[in-house]
């Protein structure tokens, strides 16, 4: 399954709401899953980003999905970047090279 890989930032609704940050991530997990996704991690970072979260879906407009029902809560605004594994970048290589 394709991975992405999102780097989120709190709103200031979620920063005044910190203390549910691990039951919305839950939340979340929950909700990927319906659509057929998997979240596979979430780390709360300190930096410019205040989370990234790594999940797995069958394809892009899945993961869109996803993200959307996330930003729509109001607590985060997402940035996402689709990752390729070894197998995929050597897949990569090999169409590239002809």
């Amino acid at each position: 399954m394709p991975t992405y890989v999102t780097l989120l930032n709190w709103t200031d609704q979620g920063i005044r709401n910190y203390k549910d940050t691990a039951k919305r991530a839950e939340a979340f997990g929950s909700a990927v899953q319906k659509l057929g996704a998997k979240l596979v991690s979430v780390y709360w970072t300190v930096g410019p980003y205040d989370l990234v979260a790594i999940v797995e879906a069958p394809d892009d407009e899945t993961a869109t999905a996803a993200l959307l029902q996330l930003g729509g809560a109001g607590n985060v605004r997402t940035t996402t970047l689709r990752a390729f594994g070894r197998e995929e970048m050597a897949d990569i290589i090999t169409k590239a090279t002809g």
